[in-house]
């Protein structure tokens, strides 16, 4: 398992782990890195829509290992980055109340979301999952509104994906990222 202490301290200098192999990690600081801005998030019309109907519960930290068990069975043509020395490293990130979850439920059952490590002023988006359509959207809608809400200055995304562009993911120079990331984490705010 990977040292809280480690993890958040990766974190806050710009980097991140991920599995290559079983019980291989590797360390990434992404140049460019991309980011969602709070200020500039986009709302598809038919997530809007969504929205109105109120599909999904939102739920936040009810069922973290869940989301976070359901992102790894997530199929992916690039394989899957989550093994289970990252999941347990998470959740010890969750125990002390840096990692959270951003649930969708319907009809008492999980169907979408997203995890990631909030620190200071930043969130570190780190994968999402959905069993219904726009369940992971409805998610990370919840996420940004939740930052914005409680004064959040970035949200890291990692890199840019053709899906999360449609929500005006960009990316940004790695010497800019680190600027942006020293001034969230002079921002004191709490997800929960």
């Amino acid at each position: 398992m990977i040292a809280a202490e480690a993890l958040l301290s990766a974190y806050a200098s710009g980097w991140f782990p991920m599995a290559v192999a079983p019980g291989e990690i590797r360390w990434y600081s992404p140049d460019p890195r991309g980011i969602i801005p709070l200020d500039t998030f986009h709302v598809p019309r038919r997530l809007a829509r969504t929205l109105r109907a109120h599909r999904f519960e939102i739920r936040i930290d009810t069922d973290f290992r869940g989301v976070i068990a359901a992102c790894a069975a997530r199929e992916d043509a690039d394989g899957n980055w989550i093994d289970h020395e990252i999941m347990e490293s998470y959740a010890a990130l969750h125990d002390r109340g840096h990692a959270h979850s951003v649930e969708a439920w319907q009809d008492g059952a999980l169907v979408g979301g997203l995890y990631g490590v909030a620190l200071k002023g930043a969130f570190f988006g780190e994968s999402m999952f959905h069993r219904v359509d726009d369940a992971s959207k409805a998610a990370l809608a919840a996420l940004v509104e939740r930052l914005s809400a409680r004064g959040y200055t970035l949200l890291d995304t990692q890199w840019v994906t053709d899906h999360l562009l449609q929500f005006g993911a960009t990316e940004v120079p790695r010497r800019r990222y680190l600027r942006l990331l020293d001034a969230a984490l002079k921002v004191d705010a709490a997800f929960v």
